[in-house]
């Protein structure tokens, strides 16, 4: 049996045949774009339960064939109409509050019907709920779900999304009100980040190859950035991004979560609680982030788009929230001390991309004076790409030194396999119970340490000082020299990434 069998036949097995999916907040644009696809493509692939039925649970008034449109709008799989018909079969719509008992038992009361009616038998009752909902309802659902929906009759399993929290505080709230109700067993904090194919190669790429494994550390590693740039801003969506900022909104998540796998001890096993340890205890060596270790940004007009305090929906005109921010973390333990772990993350850039960058030390005694340093970049979206920048004598009677790569992009190698989106990988890992790349409560009270006193002083205006950046920039003027301050090298006259491959003629 191949490994994709393998991995249907372990859903299966686990779910015993049959689950009961309930998409709360149904009528969202988060359900509707990202949840609904990548459970159809999981149903289209054959990885979801042959008897598995999906409702979709919201306060919207809609009629089942408003539903099924709006569910399967987004959905871009070439060739998949007849099983788009099939999925259309397995779904339903019913509504209801978020806050109301009455509502809730209504939901069991068609839950345990479906169930009755697909001839499920009583411990064999599986039923997962995910949460595509704002953070201000998360409490009250979780609440009338245990009281009222609660899978008595077999395996619960609980589904939230991000954010967790606004800082310390607010999160441990939230981590409590959902312990009275779901054991950490039962809940799923999903940072879709972790699901990413490269993400998911960081252990990989550290742990399967020696040599890689033994320069790892402090000795040999100069640097390292975390890169997320996004070509938009925050148009139509100032009121919301307003209350968290970019730091709320990726770095604290998503960007934290690819430190920890980047600077974490060797796990004893691949099981999920020995990962999640590891990245527990590393999390736990990285003090508050200083204002000092951050330059901060908002975005102003340029190009012809508007500045961020010209959004419509922004109720406060004089708003300090920053829309960059680049900040220096510091992993204290024998492995990385002194090695600054830099996350930059901004709306409104010049560019789309997420990478993580190691850069190593000078070579001790170089015999050849100028040449760049060694850089082993891993490209996460979009083009998800390996690759390592080295120095090698110029082809030709030149004895010029000059920086090339050992180039590993997944488009070109991997041809004749699909890449899923990390909501398809996510949900799977669900279904089979595997929380490796879901976010701990202990987890989350360690990172929400690290930025909380940061985020405070931001939120007061405690002497933060916020630099303007136009539309369509790198960021910030000072950004080069905030980050040539952490001792990084950028090297770029030895070094251009090749965006286009040259194949051998006819000729040849």
């Amino acid at each position: 049996m191949n490994p994709i069998d393998q991995m249907r036949a372990q859903v299966c097995k686990e779910l015993n045949g049959a689950i009961t999916i309930v998409v709360l907040g149904a009528s969202g644009d988060l359900a509707k774009k990202k949840t609904y696809p990548a459970l159809f493509r999981l149903f289209h692939y054959g990885f979801l339960p042959e008897n598995t039925f999906i409702v979709g649970y919201a306060r919207s008034k809609m009629t089942h064939e408003e539903y099924l449109d709006r569910i399967t709008r987004f959905i871009k799989v070439k060739g998949a109409e007849e099983d788009i018909e099939k999925f259309k079969k397995i779904t339903s719509y019913h509504q209801g509050q978020y806050d109301d008992d009455k509502s809730f038992q209504s939901l069991n009361d068609y839950l345990k019907t479906l169930e009755k009616e697909r001839g499920i038998d009583v411990g064999k009752r599986n039923r997962m709920f995910y949460m595509a909902l704002p953070p201000s309802v998360f409490i009250p659902v979780a609440h009338g779900l245990k009281k009222n929906v609660y899978a008595k009759e077999g395996s619960t399993r609980v589904v939230v999304e991000k954010p967790f929290g606004m800082d310390s505080a607010s999160s441990k709230h939230l981590a409590q009100s959902l312990a009275q109700c779901f054991s950490e067993e039962e809940v799923y904090r999903i940072d879709h980040y972790l699901g990413k194919e490269m993400v998911k190669n960081l252990m990989v790429v550290r742990f399967a190859n020696i040599f890689f494994s033994q320069i790892w550390d402090r000795k040999y590693i100069d640097s390292v950035q975390i890169t997320f740039k996004e070509p938009f801003g925050s148009e139509g969506r100032g009121g919301y991004f307003d209350e968290f900022g970019i730091i709320r909104d990726v770095i604290q998540n998503h960007l934290l979560q690819v430190l920890s796998l980047v600077a974490m001890e060797r796990p004893i096993s691949t099981e999920a609680e020995a990962i999640r340890d590891e990245k527990v205890k590393v999390l736990k060596c990285i003090p508050p982030i200083e204002l000092s270790d951050a330059l901060l940004g908002q975005y102003v007009a340029a190009n012809g788009k508007p500045g961020y305090l010209e959004d419509e929906t922004l109720k406060d005109k004089n708003s300090l929230t920053p829309t960059f921010a680049a900040l220096v973390c510091w992993v204290q333990n024998e492995r990385w001390e002194g090695v600054p772990f830099i996350l930059k993350a901004g709306k409104a850039l010049n560019d789309a991309k997420v990478e993580i960058r190691i850069q190593f030390r000078n070579v001790a005694g170089n015999l050849y004076k100028g040449a760049a340093r060694n850089e082993l970049v891993l490209r996460v979206q979009p083009e998800e790409a390996v690759y390592i920048k080295f120095n090698n004598k110029e082809p030709g009677l030149s004895y010029h030194t000059i920086q090339t790569d050992l180039d590993l992009s997944y488009h070109s190698r991997y041809k004749d396999l699909e890449i899923p989106d990390a909501y398809d990988s996510l949900l799977l890992d669900v279904m089979r119970r595997d929380h490796s790349n879901f976010v701990r409560s202990d987890e989350l009270e360690a990172a929400w340490k690290i930025f909380t006193p940061l985020l405070h002083k931001i939120d007061g205006r405690e002497g933060v000082k916020i630099e303007n950046y136009a539309y369509g920039s790198r960021g910030p003027a000072q950004l080069d020299g905030f980050v040539k301050r952490y001792g990084y090298d950028k090297s770029e006259a030895h070094y251009a990434w090749p965006i286009q491959k040259v194949g051998p003629s006819k000729e040849q």
